[in-house]
């Protein structure tokens, strides 16, 4: 089932996340409603706090990142085949210079913007069986991991936007926390009129 994301000012996309366990009710067929909700707003992550849940749950697939042309081969076999959930995640380093690509958010349509990350990071969580990982994670997984993780921390991109920046979108930003935008997937206004 296609679950509405919940639009950028929504109160949920503020709060850190809290922990699950095996017993959270219906896991499974949460993480199935995630991956086609994600897969039909043709996104290449999702954040239990962007379906309206405040819990320590997010999922990532860069396949469609493989088909970049300035990659090396070993680097886009990679991206096409991680495709993970990640449940009470925790990142315990980044690492590396940071480098600037150019986002965006299923929860903030229509703005991309380019935000500063480091390069590495060193991430601890469970996967939809409960079975604990340590992985070193680089370049573009990373990057699709450390966006993912902040909506769990209740943190957005533009919050790591200059000031100026953050000026010039803050009625762009209004205006989809009313649900004027024009967008192809289900979502959930906060400020609908």
């Amino acid at each position: 089932m296609i679950l509405p994301i919940v639009a950028y000012g929504d109160p949920v996309l503020r709060k850190v996340g809290k922990d699950i366990d095996k017993e959270y009710v219906e896991l499974s067929k949460l993480l199935e409603n995630m991956w086609e909700t994600m897969y039909k707003a043709e996104g290449v992550g999702l954040a239990a706090p962007q379906i309206g849940r405040d819990i320590r749950l997010f999922m990532v697939d860069t396949s469609p990142f493989s088909q970049a042309d300035d990659l090396d081969e070993v680097e886009k076999t990679f991206l096409a085949n991680f495709k993970k959930v990640f449940i009470n995640a925790t990142i315990l380093k980044e690492e590396g210079k940071e480098w600037s690509f150019n986002e965006g958010c299923l929860s903030i349509p229509n703005i991309r913007e380019d935000v500063n990350r480091k390069e590495e990071i060193t991430i601890e969580y469970l996967d939809e069986n409960f079975i604990k990982h340590t992985e070193v994670l680089s370049g573009l997984a990373a990057r699709v991991v450390q966006h993912e993780y902040d909506h769990i921390e209740g943190i957005m991109f533009t919050d790591k936007l200059s000031s100026l920046k953050k000026r010039l979108l803050k009625k762009k930003l209004e205006n989809i926390s009313k649900g004027i935008v024009d967008v192809d997937y289900k979502m959930k206004f906060p400020n609908l009129k």
